[in-house]
């Protein structure tokens, strides 16, 4: 039996569980048996451009669909006008601003690239051409696309192959051959000594997999017949190392660097796909990869009423790329993922050539409010899906995932249209030994820089960097909705015990509801950052919190002792304070300090209005 039942099921809700499951039903599977040889591979090769991510039949289609569609229509109109602008814009130069990437000029010539090219193909204007081989043959003419960051060379060589292609017959001859040369001198070839000696990022599992294995895929394909052995030997193994990323998505569809690294590792996985769907005629099944169908609903899910993510790790907590869900809603036919695409996403050249009508927002589509991902761990409760609603998530899942903070237990918390408990994000990554040793001297990235519990602070990590935490218990009721999380692991050097429950009581307040047992008495504190200004009740076991002229209020219902008090978002005095890092002063932490605990149920409740309501604290194994 299902550990994690949903314990009641309304027909809306079936009918979700239902739409979302057929779609992955007969999926066939990706076997690297199935996969073609080099040679094979590239006899599969359209022979004619444009061939990457849309033909010359699908411009003409967007052409006329531009006209009878008012969302394209708008949508044309600002990337017209953005191309326009890139006119004139500066050309890109051979710099790297924090001395290691070249990321940025990379990031700025692709988005030019689509918006200059498609621009061209729809209106025939020769200005956005002109303007686009200036762009090219200025990058073409660089020392190199920065290797040693390989992700501004997949970046940069994404943005040569949609102009080489898209554009193939508008270019002259001699043209063709610097963009051609570009492409497979400075970004092809680089990647070859990667894939023949595994490399770390062909046999990563994170973003770096996707991104560059997309970029080199687009590459290959848009010069597979003019190089067909290099091409061969780098779509075959392209095809054979992302699996090893994109099985990260199973079972649900989550990823665990984050809703911001999801966007970015799903953008290039959603590319690599189309471009080889477009190009070869298949997929080789990889679409089919467990989680991959579910993945549209992801961002979904982590996005609070407010419009921020549950931007957990690293991740950012606004999603900047959603065009790869336009291409998820078609391959697997869900109209909610287009819906939040439109709803959240803004116009870009990328998004009108997957971009197809008709849309359904959640609540039509019958999606429960509540969800748990399994293998991330991560759970989000709301009390409805409008913009005002309630919406609680909740951490768990493995210290040691790419871009990860020591914030397990961690939650964030809308309501009223505003983000009251927020994630920091992440710190400059140019820090010393940001990514190494220092990783964890920096508060942002520190248990006492999230919303979540410090047990004996010092000058250590304050929870077990090697820890992985799960959520325990789940529950998704019309009036109730709970996840409740282990946390054992990430204080197992402090507390033989440690549980952390979220509830959305009746669809209208929070609790926060955390259990410690330790052997010894732990110097515990509880911890919520926000930017809301704080007032404190006399008793110090209420508080409001005030912002854009709304308010919302804590209750801290027990331990009766406990005191509610207002901290700089800054480290404890026995804690690490490195040099360089952000100082948080738009944000301040409520905390509650506890010292000398060994056992204690700690409950702080939320909610939107002041009335006083019995509520009763109830063991968590009783949730």
């Amino acid at each position: 039996m299902d550990r994690f039942p949903i314990r009641f099921c309304s027909p809306a809700v079936c009918l979700g569980f239902f739409l979302l499951s057929v779609t992955s039903a007969a999926e066939p599977v990706f076997t690297p048996e199935n996969v073609p040889l080099a040679a094979e591979l590239i006899q599969k090769l359209v022979p004619t451009h444009p061939r990457l991510l849309i033909d010359q039949d699908a411009f003409e289609r967007l052409a006329r669909q531009i006209q009878s569609d008012p969302t394209l229509r708008q949508w044309d109109a600002a990337v017209r006008k953005e191309a326009d602008a890139l006119v004139s814009a500066p050309l890109p130069r051979h710099v790297l601003p924090d001395g290691k990437r070249l990321l940025s000029t990379s990031r700025t010539v692709l988005d030019r690239a689509y918006t200059l090219a498609l621009m061209y193909r729809l209106h025939g204007d020769r200005k956005h051409a002109d303007r686009l081989f200036k762009e090219l043959e200025t990058v073409a003419a660089f020392p190199d696309f920065n290797p040693a960051h390989f992700l501004d060379t997949a970046e940069m060589t994404h943005a040569l192959a949609i102009a080489y292609d898209w554009l193939h017959d508008t270019w002259t001859e001699s043209q063709r051959a610097t963009i051609r040369r570009a492409i497979i001198e400075m970004g092809l070839r680089p990647s070859l000594e990667v894939y023949r000696k595994k490399g770390w990022w062909a046999q990563s599992e994170h973003n770096w997999n996707q991104v560059c294995n997309g970029g080199m895929t687009l590459g290959a394909l848009a010069i597979g017949d003019e190089e067909p052995e290099l091409a061969g030997e780098i779509l075959r193994s392209a095809i054979l190392s992302v699996p090893l990323a994109m099985r990260s998505y199973g079972p649900d569809g989550a990823w665990g660097e984050g809703p911001g690294y999801w966007g970015y590792a799903t953008q290039y996985n959603v590319a690599m796909l189309a471009a080889l769907q477009s190009a070869l005629g298949t997929d080789f099944a990889l679409s089919g990869i467990p989680g991959f169908s579910q993945t549209g609903l992801f961002p979904i899910y982590t996005t609070g009423p407010s419009g921020r993510t549950f931007n957990f790790s690293d991740s950012g907590d606004r999603l900047s790329r959603m065009e790869s869900l336009f291409w998820l809603a078609e391959r697997f036919q869900q109209p909610v993922f287009r819906w939040f695409a439109i709803t959240y996403g803004k116009p870009s050249a990328a998004a009108m050539i997957f971009y197809r009508p008709g849309s359904e927002d959640p609540a039509t589509a019958g999606l429960p409010l509540d969800k748990y991902w399994r293998g991330v761990e991560v759970a989000t409760l709301r009390s409805d899906w409008s913009d005002k609603a309630i919406y609680a998530g909740i951490q768990a899942g493995s210290n040691r995932v790419n871009h990860n903070h020591l914030d397990l237990g961690s939650f964030v918390l809308d309501a009223l249209g505003e983000r009251w408990a927020v994630d920091l994000g992440a710190d400059n990554y140019n820090l010393p030994g940001f990514f190494g040793k220092q990783r964890y001297t920096y508060y942002r990235l520190r248990g006492e820089g999230h919303n979540t519990l410090v047990l004996n602070p010092g000058n250590g990590p304050d929870q077990d960097p090697k820890a992985t935490a799960r959520i325990a218990r789940f529950g998704s009721e019309p009036a109730r909705a709970f996840a409740v999380a282990d946390l054992t692991p990430a204080y197992a050097q402090h507390a033989k015990r440690v549980e952390r429950g979220l509830a959305l009581l009746d669809r209208r307040r929070v609790l926060i509801q955390d259990e410690v047992d330790a052997d010894r008495p732990v110097d515990l504190w509880w911890f919520m950052h926000t930017s809301a200004k704080v007032q404190l009740a006399e008793d110090g076991q209420n508080a409001v919190l005030e912002q854009d002229g709304k308010r919302f209020f804590v209750r801290l219902l027990v331990p009766a002792e406990a005191r509610l008090e207002v901290r700089a978002a800054a480290p404890l005095p026995t804690s690490p304070d490195p040099d360089g890092q952000r100082v948080n002063r738009e944000y301040r932490k409520l905390t509650i300090h506890l010292p000398e605990t060994k056992s204690v149920r700690l409950a702080v409740l939320f909610q939107p209005t002041d009335e006083t309501i019995d509520v009763p604290v109830r063991p968590l194994q009783a949730w």
